[in-house]
């Protein structure tokens, strides 16, 4: 689905930052209109309560200028008494008026943030490798936790209340109009003053909250970073290194905290000045009004309830204005992804094919991850259903680059990959890698158990998930967990060995029922005993399917119909172990040179 905002561009810099602000803004005001029932009720609680603000300072008006200083006559629906009554019942309904909408707002503002942390995770999820490769984690986390965090303040404590307030002085004006109109004009003589101190602040507050956003985004990332390779940092003693990279880190983000504090700090005291000055400024005039009796001193009460009324909400704008440059600053973070919606990978897109056969062919293919350096230099080769064929070559030479393309994780830019004699391009990517299972060098297991780890979705059956792990070798080991294959898994599966994770791996790739089937060094890291076993593994899953090796282990490879070599990109030669070896091309030297590992 497109997404129903534009993209604002323009080549002026500035402009286009305060033009994309509004836009953003306008964004935020459209996500609350499926919740506008409750929005609409909040606002009606608001504007209750501020008429219950407004009538307070009118009834004491009322009191002290006729009845405790003109000693006006008392009746039963006209005393002090039920004057004193009133003013309680408004109390009472103001409170229940508040009461209510503080829950309308904050229900309305939850569901926002459901949906919008919604939204961004699905993002996330669908986004493509290319801009994964270039994102840090922390930028990406720092969008769906602080960012998403900064938008539910601003829908639950600034939008309704900045409602609340921006009525409140209009009637708060409008009150002090009707009752003397130069009295008025005085009581906010100060106001343009104060108003022009904000402004000159903004700016500095708005560029000051970016920069504290993209700190804590490289926070995140660093300890992101930091807790995955611990165990690196504790075996090269890099503690102390990476501790000066964090405190240099973290000293930036104090320093801009502090500042934002301390522009807080300013605000609200400013308006509190103001706010007495207003008042004294006020007395000063009225009471000469007074002493020649053409002012009642219950005019002056209200007008002075009425200008701290009125600085009250002034105080609250200035107290909001630095949540809302900070709520700005994360919704233009939060679009700026959701705005990736035009590049995002639709799964559901192209040629449906439920099952695929298992034919590939790469015609004359030319590929890059930056679009200058060729990571593939014209590869063609052509793999038949249930043939295994291996890629071997040096480090860079393009073996991994291959698989990731056969998963469709990345477009090439020259020549075409056929998959069934289809162009994938034109294959739904949903179908293409439901036929595609991949056991990597580096497993990564999830947080939960072992059967939800192998599954990974909820359309696998119990009976299937023992049925990968017998066959992988992996049902003993399990079974004798105290919950078998509900038995937890802790984060990055670090409770089990290298070899285990693999064998669970490996049941996962075969538990999906993949017509390819992708071994992508594999058979790195486990021992002897457990590479014996995944050899069986793999003569077994590899019959009636297509199968891809990368590996260092002559072993591994030596039984492949084909052997592909890459070098620099390049394929160099194509053949058997034994055509291969009886040349004097590049894998006979590779062999020679001992570069690949022979089990014992």
């Amino acid at each position: 689905m497109k997404p129903i905002w534009n993209n604002i561009k323009t080549l002026d810099h500035n402009s286009n930052s305060k033009i994309y602000k509004i836009h953003s803004l306008k964004r935020l005001l459209t996500l609350t209109i499926p919740h506008f029932k409750k929005i609409g009720l909040a606002a009606l609680c608001v504007l209750l309560v501020n008429a219950a603000e407004l009538i307070k300072p009118y009834i004491l008006k009322l009191v002290i200028d006729d009845f405790l200083i003109n000693k006006a006559p008392q009746s039963m629906f006209y005393s002090i008494t039920s004057m004193g009554i009133l003013y309680f019942l408004i109390v009472a309904l103001g409170g229940m008026f508040s009461f209510s909408q503080v829950n309308f707002i904050n229900s309305a503002a939850q569901e926002i943030m459901k949906d919008l942390r919604t939204r961004v995770f699905n993002t996330i999820q669908l986004l493509p490798l290319s801009y994964l490769d270039k994102t840090s984690s922390g930028r990406l986390i720092t969008r769906a936790t602080n960012d998403v965090a900064a938008l539910s303040e601003m829908y639950t404590d600034v939008i309704i209340n900045l409602f609340k307030d921006v009525f409140l002085l209009i009637g708060i004006v409008y009150a002090m109009v009707m009752l003397d109109i130069k009295l008025a004009l005085i009581s906010i003589s100060l106001v343009p003053i104060m108003f022009l101190f904000v402004f000159l602040l903004k700016n500095k507050i708005k560029n000051n909250f970016s920069k504290m956003k993209s700190l804590i985004g490289r926070i995140n990332g660093f300890m992101a970073e930091n807790i995955s390779g611990m165990k690196i940092i504790q075996i090269f003693r890099g503690e102390k290194e990476k501790k000066q990279e964090f405190l240099k880190l973290n000293g930036e983000y104090f320093k801009s905290t502090l500042f934002q504090v301390r522009m807080n700090s300013i605000l609200r005291p400013a308006s509190d000045v103001f706010q007495s000055i207003s008042v004294a400024i006020l007395i000063w005039y009225a009471m000469g009004k007074i002493y020649n009796q053409t002012l009642e001193i219950g005019v002056l009460y209200a007008f002075t309830t009425y200008i701290k009324q009125f600085f009250n909400p002034i105080s609250d704008l200035a107290d909001n204005y630095t949540t809302i440059q900070s709520a700005l600053v994360s919704a233009d973070r939060i679009f700026e992804l959701l705005d990736e919606e035009d590049t995002l990978e639709n799964l559901d897109l192209g040629r449906p094919m439920e099952y695929i056969n298992g034919d590939i062919e790469f015609r004359n293919v030319w590929f890059s991850y930056n679009e200058t350096d060729w990571i593939l230099k014209d590869v063609s080769f052509t793999i038949k259903r249930g043939e295994t064929v291996a890629f071997v070559g040096e480090t860079g030479a393009g073996k991994t680059t291959i698989i990731s393309l056969i998963s469709g994780f990345y477009p090439i830019q020259r020549g075409e990959i056929l998959i069934d004699g289809i162009n994938i391009n034109e294959i739904k990517k949903k179908d293409l890698r439901r036929n595609v299972s991949v056991v990597l060098q580096d497993v990564f297991l999830f947080s939960g158990d072992i059967a939800k780890n192998i599954s990974l979705n909820d359309n696998i059956d119990i009976e299937v998930i023992n049925e990968s792990l017998e066959i992988t070798c992996a049902l003993e080991f399990v079974n004798n967990l105290p919950q078998g294959i509900y038995s937890p898994v802790m984060e990055r599966g670090s409770t089990f060995s290298a070899g285990e994770k693999q064998l669970l791996s490996f049941a996962r790739a075969l538990a999906h029922k993949p017509s390819i089937f992708i071994l992508d060094e594999a058979t790195a890291n486990i021992d002897t005993h457990t590479e014996k076993l995944i050899q069986q593994v793999i003569e077994k899953v590899s019959k009636h399917r297509t199968t891809l090796i990368i590996a260092h282990r002559l072993s591994t490879i030596r039984n492949a119909d084909k052997i592909i070599v890459l070098s620099h990109g390049e394929i160099v030669e194509i053949g058997n172990h034994n055509e291969l070896i009886k040349g004097k091309g590049h894998y006979k030297s590779m062999i020679e040179g001992n570069s690949f590992k022979e089990v014992i």
